[in-house]
């Protein structure tokens, strides 16, 4: 079936829901350091507290789009899994920041990242499901928009709150900040708001023969047949999908490093604080955050540039571009003394961002079969989490062994990832199937 062209308020309305879904991980990876060290975590127990992160969204991501793939009642094939998730993640951002011991919040961080995966995976098969191929890239760039508009609010959330509101950004020794507790709680409210608005404001398209669709959804029921059916899409990926998951090992590799030591390494090596319980400490903290903010708002706003660059050039040579300008924007902050300074990296760590959040995926829409768009965009995910549970399970080791246990050091290895994965963008087939 040729889809139709949609206009650009119902691409705006399907893409939606993404500003609540960053609301929920800008402030997971702007805070949950914050929260771990505030509770006790050392530098090097870290990396691999985070590993949740990655981990929950390799099993659940393409199990999600499994099931969406077979999906089809009142609400839809996809809808049904963004308004369960954004549920659960609501309720997961609001426990998190009361999180007692570490322990807990370790475990909280699994429930939190699950769900909100939940809501995610889905979000990128309805593109491809809705838009035809020359509208996928405007799609895709949406999403980056919403996704840099809710990091922007949720990353500086802590800071405003703090110098706007008057919200203490300090407490005792074991005790999360004030700041940081409402702005958990105002992301859970911005989930389930945005995320409904999508699931209310869009309809998807009916399998054309939907007594063909029930019929081959029954003959692959079980968990034995949806575990097979993952396993040979794996095995059968496209070349394209092939030569995207190098670029995105070791883009996201960088990403990792970025989100869980640019707190340790802006409060320690700029601002001097050893005390994770000390006001210069916290005041660095909330710099981290306006940092996060700055990034996704550059990106917000490229993403709109990013078509029509790509449209000069190609899909491939801008994102290249813009990996390796992020790459050395985040190397960069080993020689930078003065936090305001900072921002001026982060510009071009934000257009990294964005084309990260819209480049890959239009780039492999093209070279999906239509019938596996769910499941493949969840395999896909293998190759953002893969480098992040790679990175967990070896940083703590290459932090203590090799870089001197100094967080900065970590930013400048997540620099040199970035540019690696730039020029490794080059050798991308970018054809649509």
């Amino acid at each position: 079936m040729e889809k139709p062209r949609l206009q650009f308020w119902q691409i705006w309305n399907m893409s939606f829901g993404f500003l609540g879904i960053q609301f929920g991980f800008a402030l997971q990876n702007a805070n949950v350091s914050r929260i771990f060290e505030t509770l006790g975590a050392s530098i090097n127990d870290i990396p691999i507290l985070w590993i949740a992160a990655p981990t929950t969204g390799l099993i659940v991501q393409p199990i999600i789009g499994y099931l969406s793939d077979r999906t089809w009642g009142k609400l839809g094939r996809r809808r049904p899994y963004f308004l369960t998730g954004a549920m659960l993640a609501t309720a997961a951002l609001f426990v998190m920041p009361n999180s007692p011991v570490l322990w807990f919040a370790a475990m909280m961080l699994w429930i939190m990242d699950a769900s909100i995966n939940i809501s995610m995976e889905p979000f990128r098969a309805l593109v491809a499901d809705l838009l035809p191929s020359d509208q996928r890239t405007t799609g895709f760039v949406v999403q980056s928009f919403f996704i840099g508009l809710g990091a922007i609010v949720a990353s500086a959330l802590p800071y405003m709150l703090t110098n706007w509101f008057g919200v203490s950004n300090s407490a005792s020794p074991g005790e999360i900040p004030q700041s940081v507790i409402y702005s958990f709680y105002a992301g859970g409210v911005a989930f389930i708001g945005a995320v409904g608005w999508t699931v209310f404001r869009t309809k998807e398209y009916p399998p054309q023969d939907i007594e063909t669709f029930e019929r081959e959804k029954n003959e692959s029921k079980g968990i034995l047949t949806g575990l097979k059916e993952i396993l040979v899409s794996f095995a059968e990926m496209p070349k394209t999908m092939k030569q995207l998951a190098v670029v995105q090992f070791f883009s996201w590799f960088a990403l990792f490093c970025m989100w869980i030591y640019t707190t340790s390494a802006v409060t320690s090596h700029i601002y001097k604080a050893a005390d994770a319980s000390s006001a210069l400490y916290n005041e660095g903290a909330d710099w981290v955050g306006v940092l996060f903010a700055a990034y996704n708002g550059f990106a917000a706003v490229v993403a709109f540039l990013i078509p029509v660059i790509a449209r000069w050039t190609s899909r491939k040579v801008v994102h290249m571009i813009s990996l390796v300008i992020g790459g050395i924007s985040l190397a960069s902050f080993y020689v930078i003394t003065d936090p305001t300074m900072l921002l001026i990296p982060m510009v071009g760590v934000g257009l990294a961002w964005a084309s990260i959040l819209s480049m890959p995926y239009a780039i492999l829409a093209g070279s999906l079969p239509p019938k596996k768009i769910g499941v493949y965009m969840g395999i896909f995910n293998f190759f953002i989490v893969i480098p992040q549970i790679a990175a967990a399970g070896v940083l703590g080791y290459i932090m203590s062994t090799f870089l001197n246990n100094e967080a900065i050091n970590a930013l400048l290895l997540g620099g040199c990832s970035m540019v690696l994965s730039g020029i490794m963008t080059l050798f991308v087939n970018d054809a649509d199937r």
